[in-house]
């Protein structure tokens, strides 16, 4: 809500799991939770969208007017190459947000990719909200990326959604199609352990998750899905609420769990 252009409440900070791209067509309990979300969350501003997706050397921001929308997946049918997310850039927030962070640049070589509209196209599906991205800079330790989503706090008060989107646990080479809501024991016991630290603000144990050894090696066998996770535990404040709008797996080596700081 708004008066003469001044946000009057803190925006909420979101991770989702989004699991396969095929989310985007299907009616489950994951899309069921993304459509709540859209329902009951305030409207946003605008969303800055943090996505396990797109990864570069050094930090990037989306300020395209108009993003296009990335199809960087193959093997799926045509109707999901068919979708279009059409949401607006927001190219001033874009400016906005490179000034906060202060290492970053400004780029229009994206886009919109699956692991931010395969998750919009059920929380806002009219795509009437302007939506730009963070990259994931593939030099920065869990830690510096921590640390850069604490630069983002100010946004939520200036009515900008951070949203991140990944996968707590992802291992598709441990993939188990018989199993379709099923969780391996070690993925459940990171997912309990990450869980736990999330409720503690141990941020020592969010950061060092590599320390839990052999469960995280295989439960973050490369750390993009994970680390969007820590730009929303990064931009959250002490007078948060957490919450978890989905918890649930996915084929055994996938975590669906959302997690909500409002």
């Amino acid at each position: 809500m708004t008066v003469e252009g001044v946000f009057m409440s803190k925006m909420p900070a979101l991770f989702v799991g989004h699991g396969s791209p095929m989310n985007a067509l299907e009616q489950n309990t994951v899309t069921e939770s993304f459509q709540k979300l859209g329902k009951d969350l305030p409207r946003p501003k605008a969303i800055l969208a943090v996505s396990a997706h797109w990864e570069t050397e050094g930090t990037q921001v989306l300020a395209n007017t108009q993003p296009p929308t990335i199809h960087d997946f193959y093997g799926f049918p045509k109707s999901l190459f068919d979708i279009e997310y059409p949401a607006a850039g927001a190219p001033a927030l874009a400016k906005r947000t490179q000034e906060l962070l202060g290492d970053a640049i400004l780029s229009e070589k994206w886009g919109l990719d699956h692991g931010t509209w395969s998750v919009l196209v059920h929380m806002y599906p009219k795509a009437d909200i302007p939506v730009y991205q963070l990259s994931l800079d593939a030099k920065k330790s869990p830690q510096e990326h921590l640390e850069t989503g604490r630069k983002l706090r100010t946004l939520r008060e200036e009515g900008v959604l951070i949203l991140g989107s990944g996968n707590i646990v992802h291992n598709l080479r441990a993939i188990n199609w018989k199993e379709p809501n099923g969780v391996y024991s070690w993925g459940l016991e990171f997912d309990q352990q990450i869980k736990k630290a999330l409720e503690a603000r141990d941020e020592k144990t969010l950061t060092g998750y590599a320390d839990l050894g052999d469960i995280a090696k295989l439960s973050v066998p490369t750390a993009e899905h994970y680390l969007p996770l820590l730009y929303v535990v990064g931009a959250t404040t002490q007078d948060d609420v957490l919450t978890y709008p989905y918890q649930g797996y996915a084929m055994g080596s996938l975590s669906m769990r959302s997690v909500l700081y409002s």
